[in-house]
Order: C-alpha cells, then sequence, then structure tokens
C-alpha cells in the first residue's frame, strides 16, 4: 500500500543542544494508517516540510527515517516558489475559499494552476515509482486532486483511492473555477473517491451531472434498509432524467460508510463516490484523558486561570472558517444584556498559526485579538481575565488537559469538513460530563446531533446554544455526552481506514 499525502508524517525539529532531527508527527491519519502500511511495508508519499531551492537542499529517502514497522518515507521536494504558488496560492488562496462556502473570495491565477499541476505530475511519479505491481494507493485531500488521473496513466495496474478531507461545495460554487472540469477528470481517476458527508457526497455527483457526466445515484431505499442512521436525498430527485441518469427522493442515504452514486468514465471505469466520516483514535484520547497525569494537569490548569465557575474552551487553527470572532461576538453579547456574569466565566481560546503570510488570515488574526481586547477590556479585572487567549501550538497532551478541564467546549464553525476537536472533547469526558456547543456547518453535526447546535452566522443562536449548554439540567447534559461518547467509541478512526479501504479493495484488507 502507498498513501500520497501533500506532508510526511514527520517534521524536521532541532533538540534542545540544537540538533537536528525528524519528529513524528502525532496526527489522526498517521496513527490509522500505519497498521496498514505496516503490514503491507508500504510507503508514505509526501513533502519533508523544508523548502529545496538547489540540490544540496534536497530530502531524500536517506536522509528520512522508517516509520515504526518499516513504512517507507518517500519525499518529494518542493522549491519556496512551488510552495508559494503551489500550496499557498492554489491550494489554499483558490480551492480552500472556495470549497468553504466563499467566506473569503478565491483567486484564480493560471500561475497557480500551472504550478498545482506540475506538483501533482511529481506526487503521481514519485508514487508509481514505489506502489508494487498492483498496489493499493490512497490519495488524501484537495492539494492532490489531480494524482489519481495522472497516477491512472502511469500506472493503469494500481487500485486508487482518494480523499477529501474538507468540504466539497454545491455545484453552483465549484463551477466557478475556470480548471473545474480539470480536476474533476483528475480525481476521476480513482476507483473510489471518499467524502465526510451526504451533503459533501450529493455536491460532489450533482457538479458532475451538471457538467455532463454519466452519473448514477445509489438507490439506497428508505426505512429499515437503512434504518434511522440517515439523511433525506435531495429535494426534486426522483425516477430517471431525460439521459436515462438514475436518482432518487425522500431515499435515504446513510449517514456513513455508504456510496452515495457512481460515475462511468468514458474509459468504461465506474467510479465509487461515497460517504465516510472520518473520526479520532477514540480509545487512545480517552485513556490519555483519565490518565492521573492529565488529571492532575486538568487541575492545574484551571486553578490558573482562577478556578472559574464556567470554564470555556475554544481550540482552532486560526483560520477565517473556524468562526473564533463570531463565537467572542456571542459571548460579548450574553455578557452586555447580563445573561453571563462575566465574573463567573472563564474562555480559554487556544488559536494555533496557520498560514499566516496569506493577508485572510492575517486579517482574521487583526479581528479575533482587537475582540480579545475589547472583551478583557470591558468585563475583565486586575484579578480576573475573561478571555485567555493564545496564539501558539500546544502539545496534545495539554490539549486533552483543557478538553477536560472545560465545563463548554464551542466548536462553531463556519464551514468543517468534520472537526475533530469536537469528537476528541467527547472523549475526554466519558463520565458524560461536559457540554458541547457544535456548528450545524460541521460534518461533526451529522454524527453529533446531541450536541447543543447552533448556526453561528447567528449571533443570537450561538448565544442561545451557549446558555442552553450553561443552564441544562445535568441528566440532560450528561444523556447527551453519553450518547455523543457511545458514538465516537464505536466509530473510530481505524474503522474509518478500514471501510474505505473494505470498499476500494475488499480482496486486498482481507488478505
Amino acid at each position: 500500500m502507498v498513501v500520497v499525502a501533500n506532508r510526511l508524517p514527520v517534521n524536521p525539529a532541532t533538540d534542545a543542544e540544537g540538533n537536528s532531527y525528524w519528529a513524528t508527527s502525532p496526527g489522526g491519519l498517521v496513527t490509522a494508517l500505519r497498521p496498514v502500511l505496516e503490514s503491507s511495508q508500504g510507503s508514505w508519499v509526501g513533502w519533508p516540510g523544508v523548502s529545496a531551492d538547489s540540490p544540496e537542499d534536497e530530502v531524500t529517502e536517506a536522509d528520512l527515517p522508517d516509520l515504526e514497522g518499516g513504512v517507507n518515507l518517500v519525499p518529494v521536494n518542493l522549491s519556496t516558489a512551488e510552495f508559494n504558488t503551489y500550496y499557498e496560492g492554489f491550494s489554499n488562496a483558490t480551492l480552500w475559499p472556495l470549497y468553504h462556502d466563499l467566506i473569503v473570495h478565491p483567486e484564480f491565477h493560471r500561475s497557480w494552476w500551472r504550478a498545482y499541476r506540475a506538483v501533482n505530475q511529481r506526487f503521481a511519479e514519485a508514487a508509481a515509482r514505489v506502489a508494487a505491481e498492483g498496489a493499493t494507493v490512497w490519495v488524501q485531500d484537495y492539494q492532490l486532486h489531480l494524482v489519481p488521473g495522472m497516477l491512472r496513466e502511469l500506472r493503469p495496474d494500481l487500485k486508487i483511492g482518494f480523499f477529501l478531507h474538507i468540504p466539497f461545495p454545491a455545484p453552483e460554487l465549484f463551477r466557478q473555477a475556470p480548471w473545474r472540469w480539470d480536476i474533476l477528470q483528475g480525481t476521476l481517476g480513482a476507483d473510489l473517491i471518499g467524502l465526510h458527508t451526504p451533503d459533501s457526497a450529493w455536491n460532489f455527483l450533482y457538479t458532475l451531472r451538471a457538467l455532463g457526466a454519466d452519473v448514477t445515484f445509489s438507490k439506497v431505499g428508505t426505512g429499515d434498509a437503512c434504518g434511522t442512521d440517515g439523511t433525506e436525498g435531495p429535494d426534486g430527485a426522483a425516477g430517471t432524467d431525460e439521459e436515462g441518469v438514475s436518482y432518487i427522493r425522500g431515499a435515504r442515504l446513510p449517514r456513513r460508510d455508504a456510496v452515495a452514486g457512481t460515475v462511468r468514465t468514458p474509459d468504461g471505469r465506474e467510479v465509487k463516490v461515497g460517504v465516510f466520516p472520518i473520526s479520532i483514535d477514540s480509545a487512545g484520547v480517552t485513556a490519555t484523558a483519565t490518565s492521573p497525569e492529565t488529571i492532575a494537569a486538568s487541575t492545574a490548569l484551571r486553578r490558573r486561570v482562577g478556578s472559574p465557575k464556567i470554564l470555556l474552551a475554544g481550540v482552532d487553527r486560526l483560520d477565517y472558517t473556524k468562526g473564533i470572532h463570531q463565537r467572542l461576538k456571542a459571548l460579548e453579547t450574553l455578557f452586555s444584556r447580563g445573561d453571563l456574569n462575566p465574573d463567573d466565566v472563564c474562555l480559554v481560546q487556544v488559536a494555533t498559526p496557520s498560514r499566516e503570510r496569506l493577508e485572510s488570515y492575517a486579517r482574521t488574526r487583526e479581528d479575533v485579538e482587537r475582540t480579545v481586547s475589547r472583551i478583557n477590556g470591558s468585563y475583565g479585572s486586575l484579578g480576573h481575565t475573561v478571555v485567555h487567549y493564545s496564539h501558539a501550538n500546544m502539545p496534545f497532551a495539554q490539549l486533552l488537559a483543557l478538553y477536560s478541564a472545560a465545563d463548554v467546549m464551542l466548536v462553531t464553525a463556519l464551514k468543517d469538513g468534520m472537526n475533530l476537536v469536537a469528537k476528541e472533547y467527547v472523549a475526554c469526558h466519558s463520565d458524560g460530563s461536559g457540554a458541547l456547543v457544535l456548528s450545524e456547518f460541521t460534518g461533526a453535526a451529522t454524527q453529533l446531533p446531541d450536541a447543543y447546535l447552533c448556526n453561528p452566522y447567528d449571533v443570537e443562536s450561538t448565544a442561545a446554544a451557549i446558555m442552553q449548554a450553561v443552564n441544562a439540567p445535568e441528566n440532560d447534559r450528561r444523556a447527551r455526552m453519553r450518547t455523543m461518547g457511545e458514538e465516537v467509541a464505536a466509530h473510530d478512526v481505524h474503522g474509518w481506514a478500514r471501510r474505505f479501504l473494505e470498499v476500494l479493495d475488499p480482496q486486498a484488507v482481507a488478505e
């Protein structure tokens, strides 16, 4: 098996003595895929995280450590210019805002597109070089949309999967992209395309259909065929259209692990499009959260911020999609009209630095930090800081201590493919304590409908959800948290990877 992702699962680091080394990333994708890669003596293809502007700067396979179990790391080197145009440009200033409902307007530059195409070709060539005959290759995310098609041309013997970790937009939004069909054709080089939610799957299939592709929607049936674990199909879909393409009305698409439809390509292949919501290593998170070390760190953290009656928490990348400013406005509204006493409340907001060279991200930081200052100036005192704001990377162990300490977790993203913070918080409260305020525009809301849901575009909706979480009877809060805890425990990241691979290549998984 070969995994192809924008980043390798290691980061360049320096120890206390100034020696350079490669640190293993603690991400969920690494946790999920390492067992499969180990059992198949697989490879991971990706950028090593350092720019290579000359041959002397290039990282080679010999420079990199093997992961535990003998997983081979294969670097794709990028120059500073390529990083700026392929990654910061096309990936994050074109596709990212386009896929997140135009919260910020996407920029379309042909030079960025050319760089994106060239870098995707390099990733495809690297994967083709290391993949064994008939191997399974799993391509990850929006930075590499073109790799499946390029890899198909280089190695038609391969089983290719593609997973999109961010939302796929509505057809009328995606069609704004000048290279829309190139992106779709590249993605259709895969045998299986996975997305987090039914909405994203419908959007992807309807976009293809609107652009003339041969699309068939799955007839997944109603009622007992899929139980109660489902969502309604798109309005107005029924029967067979003028081109003979079948689709459905009122059918229920399961929230997870279902093929939403198929696309027949001009060369006669049938590409499956499915719903596979990613999750976390729930057992690992719960075990760490309930350890004596984390319990002690959680107690100390709460004491350090003044032992408030109500401890709220937010943990996000500092990104305009995460709704940090909106949650601060909702909190400010509750203080201004006396619904919450600021002397009783503390919000710990962790805002991890992200893409800071992009203007839209710099503006977001200014807005957030200005609002934090205003709230603390208006409602804080010498002895009490209302919002403890940290613009820094925080070790995962410290995040788990914060999750465990928090009475209410605020996840108010304007748009999010999934949002694993919500699931991590739930896994940290296996005893049923805590409360989760969750944006209805996150993929996590599909799996966690027992959270206190809000519309983050509406300050009143967000404020009401916060008050509901704070004031709900304890038995209601615990019932909600236990239900969500069962969901997160039953559907972890290992199951996500296994189910995707079973649909992609059942024989390979069985072996």
